[in-house]
């Protein structure tokens, strides 16, 4: 496999994402300025953003991502969008997007997406994901499904996953046409489905479909493909140094070997370090992974740069029957670009999973600051 060094915009696509970059970084909240020097601090990742109390310490305040953006049917940006509860005895929601001007004639790919936040923080109503997914449906003509899982410690996993699989199962009822969201109803292409998330979401995107592969959605639909945006996975091996939980926490000891700390804090009742949700390679059915493409985007100055490789390596090995890229931005730290999305490698970074989800990959098309494998 030969890596490639990408130099040169991909002019049109690229630009208009420029434009949407710069439109939403004058409407990114006071709130990234404040909590973005905590990504990097040598101090708990969880007491950094969650705050508790009372006297058994159970009371949870969130210290980011709680800001609520009001839906809007007709917004200035061009996207209208709505919230619906689909799941009222657990809380499970989802803020869908459209583009205002939409052909009738036309179906749209649609995008179920999950937020990063390590499990425990943000929601698709919070203006760092409410106006990266803006954007993104803006940028590739899309409808987007964003999703409100129930966030850990007080709902531990399973929950995010189960929730998560409920709202894509949820998704694609609509394929007959006669579901409850006219929105999904009249505009998505069921042909085109795809799944995406950044960090926890990332790997919530890759559970579901590996689920998806074994139990099959419903309607007859196939995902077409997934994308992982600096995904959060387990290490290589139980002798790896826990570098997420050293970089942040200033090197607690390990409560689990070869476990992040962070990890069994959300999910007390894991098995460890095989684990097969944090951890790829120990998943027999990686081989049914239910999609046909899969995008894995790295940052080079990410935590988890190794670990995105890690699971691109081992898909590769699987077996599985589909096309695999991955991409690494030189430079960035872990979801750069959520802070940063009018800078140059933002751009360049949205430009490339806009053209997953069009199909356009161009073998010999460079971007600049990105680095590109495949097989």
């Amino acid at each position: 496999m030969d890596l490639l060094g990408m130099k040169d915009p991909i002019s049109d696509s690229q630009s208009r994402v420029a434009m949407l970059g710069e439109l939403f970084a004058g409407i990114v909240i006071k709130e990234l300025n404040d909590i973005a020097p905590m990504m990097s601090c040598q101090t708990n990742f969880f007491t950094s953003f969650l705050r508790f109390s009372g006297y058994t310490q159970t009371a949870v305040e969130r210290l980011a991502g709680t800001d609520v953006v009001p839906p809007s049917i007709n917004s200035e940006t061009g996207v209208s969008t709505k919230d619906v509860v689909i799941a009222p005895e657990t809380g499970v929601s989802t803020r869908l997007f459209k583009p205002i001007s939409v052909n009738p004639e036309k179906r749209l790919p649609l995008l179920v997406y999950f937020h990063g936040g390590g499990f425990s923080l943000c929601s698709p109503y919070c203006s760092m994901y409410h106006n990266y997914i803006t954007s993104l449906v803006l940028a590739g003509e899309i409808i987007a499904v964003s999703v409100d899982y129930r966030l850990a410690p007080e709902n531990p996993l399973p929950a995010a996953y189960e929730d998560s699989w409920t709202a894509l199962q949820w998704a694609v009822s609509h394929s007959n046409g006669q579901g409850s969201e006219p929105w999904l109803n009249d505009h998505a292409d069921f042909r085109r489905v795809f799944v995406a998330g950044d960090s926890a979401g990332g790997n919530i995107s890759h559970n579901l479909a590996v689920q998806a592969g074994v139990d099959a959605l419903g309607g007859g639909v196939k995902l077409r493909g997934i994308c992982l945006i600096h995904p959060y996975f387990g290490r290589k091996s139980e002798h790896d140094v826990g570098k997420v939980d050293g970089n942040i926490s200033g090197g607690r000891p390990e409560e689990i070997p070869g476990v992040d700390n962070r990890w069994l804090y959300v999910c007390p009742t894991t098995s460890g370090f095989n684990d097969r949700r944090m951890n790829p390679a120990a998943d027999e059915r990686l081989w049914r992974l239910g999609c046909d493409k899969v995008l894995v985007c790295v940052a080079e100055k990410d935590v988890l740069r190794e670990r995105g490789w890690f699971y691109y390596e081992t898909l590769g090995k699987s077996g599985w029957n589909g096309e695999a890229v991955i991409m690494e931005t030189e430079g960035e730290k872990h979801v750069f670009h959520l802070f940063e999305p009018s800078s140059e490698r933002a751009v360049n970074l949205m430009t490339r999973i806009v053209s997953f989800i069009n199909q356009e990959f161009v073998e010999d098309g460079s971007v600049s600051g990105l680095l590109l494998n495949h097989y």
